[in-house]
């Protein structure tokens, strides 16, 4: 799967965001998605995963109520839906995949074979 994440942006305290990743190859309905984070000098952080029917989320407890991860698989698009921001949120954002109808959610990057090119976020105070 190839990914193409976008929405990303500058916003004050509070504020809210979009973040989309379109898929461009098949079998997106097949895969396991998921958002990463990363600051310079830090690892990449789990954010939030979807399960490939939509039945299943879980997110990183700091962006609990806040965040939503949710999927269009007739639109091959994963959206991240970013309120209340805060200036810790500030960080690239990437969109990951694998191909997994099992159900289980993967929290490690190492698990995801598939990355897209990142889409920076900067929350200021």
């Amino acid at each position: 799967v190839q990914l193409q994440a976008s929405g990303g942006g500058s916003v004050q305290a509070g504020g809210s965001l979009r973040l989309s990743c379109a898929a461009s190859r098949r079998p997106f309905s097949s895969a396991l998605m998921a958002w990463f984070r990363q600051t310079p000098g830090k690892e990449r952080e789990f954010v939030a995963t979807i399960s490939f029917g939509s039945g299943r989320t879980d997110y990183t407890k700091s962006v609990k109520g806040r965040l939503t991860i949710s999927r269009d698989n007739a639109k091959n698009t994963m959206y991240l839906q970013m309120n209340s921001l805060k200036p810790e949120d500030t960080a690239v954002y990437y969109c990951v995949a694998r191909i997994s109808v099992s159900g289980t959610l993967y929290y490690n990057p190492s698990a995801y074979v598939d990355w897209g090119q990142g889409t920076l976020v900067t929350v200021s105070s």
